[in-house]
């Protein structure tokens, strides 16, 4: 009788690192659609098809892997803002509607590609994670501030056109975030250009600088005439020759 053929080896286990990003990723995505009040550790595990024993020696308990998710969204938005106010100061002495419209753009691209940030911080403005409430002084806060006072530098706290008070930019900077995350996360993308347009009209208009673009826009809009006004031809209406009677 043949001999068998000998068995597979057991495939070696992932290592440490390997499955401590697998633990953070499943609960990123739990975190994000389901709540930190509505995920359970058991879940998380399942998730991420290991043991909560292993959940745990890799990440500790749900608070800690939680802080760790946050952790790691708010370096993600703060990499994107800084490379974006560079772009903003670079630009912005010289066409500051430009200027603010890329940072815009820059900001909703981002939460495009990374739903699951605005669904985290969603998820926070519905008081889940409510024993977490420092969150938002360390990380919230101080990148609505830096955008803050970039955009400040260059936009004069006026009275915007048909406006009595001045601009409240921080005020801005807040609107374009609830608006982008709760537009992120409608599901809606077949909207993205429309909702984009939308977007840059309301901030244009909100800090004063909508008359600015519409007048730097003008000259490309508007062919310039090779001839004079008295050079134009008659209309259908206009007889070409009158006779003297």
């Amino acid at each position: 009788m043949p001999d068998s053929p000998p068995a597979s080896p057991a495939p070696a286990p992932p290592p440490a690192d390997a499955s401590r990003e697998r633990i953070i990723a499943a609960a990123t995505s739990l975190f994000a659609d389901h709540g930190y009040d509505g995920t359970s550790t058991r879940r998380i595990a399942a998730e991420a098809g290991l043991n909560m024993a292993t959940v745990a020696y890799h990440v500790g308990g749900k608070p800690d892997l939680y802080r760790e998710v946050m952790l790691r969204a708010h370096l993600a938005e703060q990499r994107v803002l800084t490379d974006a106010l560079v772009a903003f100061r670079a630009l912005a002495p010289t066409d500051p509607a430009a200027a603010v419209t890329g940072l815009v753009d820059r900001y909703l691209d981002f939460c495009l590609d990374q739903p699951h940030i605005p669904a985290l911080w969603m998820r926070r403005w519905l008081s889940d994670a409510a024993e977490f409430a420092d969150l938002e002084a360390a990380y919230a806060r101080p990148l609505i501030e830096s955008v803050r006072d970039a955009v400040r530098e260059v936009v004069p706290a006026v009275a915007p056109a048909g406006s009595d008070a001045p601009a409240d930019i921080e005020m801005t900077v807040w609107t374009v975030l609830w608006s982008t995350h709760g537009f992120c996360r409608s599901g809606i993308r077949a909207e993205v250009p429309r909702f984009r347009a939308h977007l840059r009209a309301l901030v244009l208009r909100d800090l004063g600088l909508a008359a600015q673009e519409a007048s730097d826009q003008e000259p490309r809009d508007q062919e310039p005439s090779d001839r004079e006004p008295s050079d134009r031809e008659p209309s259908d209406r206009e007889p070409r020759d009158r006779e003297h009677g």
